[in-house]
């Protein structure tokens, strides 16, 4: 994809759980070198005990694994700092290829890892990749607000939504970072046709294909907890267990009315709990900008009902909709993902 790429910005998922700093700070530099500045990694701690046994460790408590991943992500910062910005000479007739003096060893000795470096890649193109983020939890959120340059969220309800959006904006200012730094990406599920008649039955049709077992499973590996414990009609706004309380702002209909178990395993089979815009390419745009007025936000992460073709119709319809009404942008102003992410629309 970098090959074949010159703007966007092209980021993948890694976790910090079942590798060693070194590996992950070296893998990411080079994908940054190869797409000149336009890496994104996507920091995760494992999304549950299943991943976890294929690498033969056992599930560690939220704490633990926060922990870990703070500092993973401090040695990968240290080692991307390794080197000085002019440390490379590359001068044949001497011949030295870098200064010594400006290559650093680390010496990183930490609670989880131990690291002497410094790094054997050349200094990065944006010192790291883009760090994208999913924080739900409170130390999922704290670890977003201290390393994120933008943020995934899901919040199905627009008061649900600048709740978070408040609340992680208030995170990275009492951390001493500029806000507008942390970008916040709301998840939509758009639904396009040509008729706000069409687009409501595509809606149905697609909604009408998942079965609530199967959306069931899905919230069960999401949420790390055997639902099939708990009756599928009860209210989940009323569970009490630790491990149904980050989604919880998934468990109520957009008026607020209260879901059930059922309810809520077809909602996320259908769209993992993203609100659905459904109608015209103008209809979506003007739902789209009404979301963004009301809650805040950066812009929004897209999830197709199908591919391919859903992505395709969006940006060859909705996108020009929004670059007439200057919500959106018409060209690059930065040549890195992480000069793309602070530009403004």
């Amino acid at each position: 994809m970098g090959a074949v790429t010159k703007h966007i910005g092209l980021a993948a998922t890694f976790s910090t759980s079942h590798s060693h700093p070194f590996y992950a700070a070296r893998l990411w530099a080079t994908i940054d070198h190869l797409t000149g500045g336009r890496a994104g990694w996507n920091v995760v701690t494992s999304l549950n005990r299943n991943l976890d046994a294929n690498f033969g460790a056992d599930r560690a408590d939220a704490g633990i694994r926060y922990e870990r991943a703070h500092e993973f992500m401090e040695v990968c910062r240290k080692l991307w700092s390794s080197r000085e910005l002019d440390a490379v000479v590359m001068d044949r007739r001497r011949p030295i290829f870098a200064d010594a003096l400006k290559v650093h060893r680390i010496e990183h000795v930490g609670r989880f890892f131990k690291s002497r470096g410094p790094l054997n890649v050349v200094r990065l193109p944006q010192m790291g990749p883009a760090t994208l983020q999913a924080g739900a939890s409170g130390k999922g959120r704290d670890f977003a607000a201290r390393y994120a340059d933008a943020i995934f969220a899901i919040q199905p309800r627009s008061e649900d939504a600048a709740a978070y959006f408040a609340d992680i904006k208030g995170r990275t200012a009492e951390l001493g970072r500029d806000p507008e730094h942390c970008k916040i990406l709301f998840g939509l599920q758009p639904i396009v046709a040509a008729t706000e008649t069409e687009a409501r039955a595509l809606q149905e049709e697609h909604n009408a294909l998942v079965p609530a077992e199967g959306g069931m499973a899905m919230l069960a590996a999401h949420l790390d907890f055997d639902l099939s414990q708990l009756p599928a009609e009860a209210p989940m706004v009323d569970r009490t267990e630790p491990e149904l309380q980050r989604l919880k702002t998934r468990y109520r209909e957009a008026d607020g009315t209260p879901m059930t178990l059922r309810e809520v395993g077809q909602r996320h089979g259908q769209s993992v709990g993203l609100p659905q815009f459904a109608g015209t390419a103008a209809s979506v745009a003007d739902q789209m900008e009404a979301f963004i007025d009301a809650v805040g936000g950066g812009g929004f992460v897209l999830s197709p009902i199908y591919c391919p073709g859903a992505i395709e119709e969006f940006v060859d319809e909705v996108v020009p909709q929004l670059q007439r009404r200057g919500r959106l942008r018409t060209e690059y102003a930065g040549a890195t993902l992480r000069e793309v992410l602070r530009q403004e629309n």
